[in-house]
């Protein structure tokens, strides 16, 4: 039967696909091909017969050519990680002698850190007891401690500090970087986020590509799940060979081709065509990188064998194979939002990847990954130096978590060419309001995008007849955070 006959036979979409066999499910390609707004052709090498993916070359010579972010979801407290306030000791149980700010729920008085903290390194870096593993790289990290958001509440934070915007659907940092950058690795997805038991909040919008074409979507992996079978759906056909696999393939593409040459800039077509391609190669290489078992003893016993260790170890397999942007999220829903028991709260969840922390960095240094790998750790906000007073149906009437607070928090990054061992800018002697070299979240990302070698201004895609970008009109390069 040749391409003509086979495409007249009375056969049904979902038959069809039946019929290929060729596990495509790998890559999530319900939640690639949901852009049907998309006009335009991916890029320039798609409109050329190239994968939209392939590597291109920034604005100018960045100094990182990857990023692994550490999503802490839920927002962890800068006054009990790295942003010590020993006057919270003093007027521990007081009122503030200061205004209150407006937070999402009440709060009352001081609440003092239940952490020691003590200095690291050359630069004399003060850091809590938490992250004890981490501060141990201190002198190759760079702490913000300026940061602020616009508002209190997860869903917009959220949307904020992965897309850029807290309100309207806008395309993630890791989608921005893969549509200007592509990836090292054709036999990879350039864009994974990890994120152990389920969805966070606000679910796979974090990882969206929104107006850019789907195929610059981040590729979802519940990491809870060991087994290669489990942890990417479908990588295996035990019912057919590669080569049978490459000929249904073949044929498939071919149809798609025809349909598109009749559809010119199908954004989602074209997405759906590379998603094919890509499911079918990713069955060897995924295999491997994921399978973090190939690793030798010492090397697991310094991750260690929680989630977040095993997640944190797959980042640097990927990053080392050419993955441009790899998102590790720190459980579904928001655990760090401890409203109650933070303190058991806060040092459980730092005991699940504060080693894996410390051994990553310690990994990419070895392997000279450090330097062209950009290393991003926080949350969406940060928290209250104010204890959070029991409201109905919040807190169980405990008097000993912290409320969300946007006013003031922390993130680090390393590696990518950032200013190792140094400290930028400041919150109050309370922590709750930024006050000294003040850092938004538009300028985080303009920052980081320039150590990728972009403007951020340049940085742009055409959709509803105006350019967006990442960072929309705000922004500014912080030139002090780089080396």
């Amino acid at each position: 039967m040749n391409l003509e006959q086979f495409a007249r036979q009375p056969s049904t979409r979902r038959e069809f696909l039946a019929r290929s066999g060729t596990g495509l499910g790998v890559l999530g390609l319900a939640g690639m091909l949901t852009n049907g707004q998309a006009a335009a052709a991916a890029t320039a090498p798609a409109a050329a017969g190239l994968s939209p993916m392939t590597a291109k070359p920034a604005h100018f010579q960045g100094k990182a050519k990857h990023v692994i972010h550490i999503f802490l979801n839920g927002g962890p407290s800068h006054v009990d990680t790295f942003d010590p306030k020993p006057s919270l000791t003093k007027y521990a149980g007081q009122v503030l002698p200061m205004p209150n700010l407006p937070t999402e729920r009440k709060t009352g008085a001081a609440l003092a850190s239940p952490f020691k903290f003590q200095k690291y390194g050359e630069a004399g870096i003060e850091v809590s007891e938490l992250f004890h593993h981490t501060a141990q790289h201190i002198d190759d990290i760079c702490v913000i401690r300026s940061m602020h958001a616009e508002v209190p509440n997860h869903e917009p934070s959220l949307m904020l500090m992965n897309c850029g915007d807290g309100r309207l659907p806008r395309p993630s940092f890791g989608s921005w970087v893969t549509y200007g950058l592509g990836t090292e690795n054709q036999n990879l997805p350039g864009f994974v986020a990890m994120c152990p038991n389920g969805l966070p909040i606000t679910g796979a919008q974090n990882w969206r590509s929104a107006f850019l074409p789907g195929v610059f979507q981040g590729t979802y992996i519940d990491t809870r799940h060991q087994a290669i079978e489990r942890l990417i759906e479908n990588i295996r056909n035990d019912q057919l060979g590669r080569g049978e696999q490459r000929r249904q393939l073949d044929l498939l593409q071919e149809l798609n081709r025809k349909h598109a040459e009749k559809r010119a800039n199908e954004a989602v077509l074209e997405s759906r065509i590379h998603s094919f391609e890509l499911a079918y190669r990713m069955q060897m290489e995924a295999t491997d990188a994921f399978d973090v078992q190939q690793e030798p003893k010492h090397v697991l016993e310094a991750y260690g064998s929680s989630v977040q260790a095993r997640q944190l170890l797959i980042a640097r397999r990927l990053i080392e194979r050419g993955v441009r942007f790899v998102q590790l999220w720190h459980g579904e829903g928001q655990p760090w939002d401890n409203h109650d028991d933070l303190e058991v709260n806060h040092r459980r969840l730092a005991g699940e990847c504060d080693k894996a922390i410390g051994a990553l960095l310690t990994d990419l240094k070895e392997r000279g990954l450090l330097d062209e790998t950009l290393v991003l750790w926080g949350g969406e906000f940060g928290r209250t130096p104010t204890v959070e007073l029991p409201t109905p149906g919040s807190n169980a009437g405990k008097i000993n978590g912290r409320d969300h607070n946007h006013h003031g928090f922390t993130v680090w990054m390393a590696g990518g060419g950032v200013k190792g061992g140094y400290v930028h800018g400041a919150t109050d002697e309370f922590g709750f309001r930024a006050v000294e070299k003040k850092v938004s979240v538009h300028d985080l990302h303009a920052t980081m995008l320039h150590q990728l070698g972009f403007d951020h201004t340049q940085l742009t895609y055409r959709y509803a007849a105006r350019d967006f970008r990442l960072t929309d009109v705000h922004g500014e390069v912080v030139r002090d955070l780089l080396a």
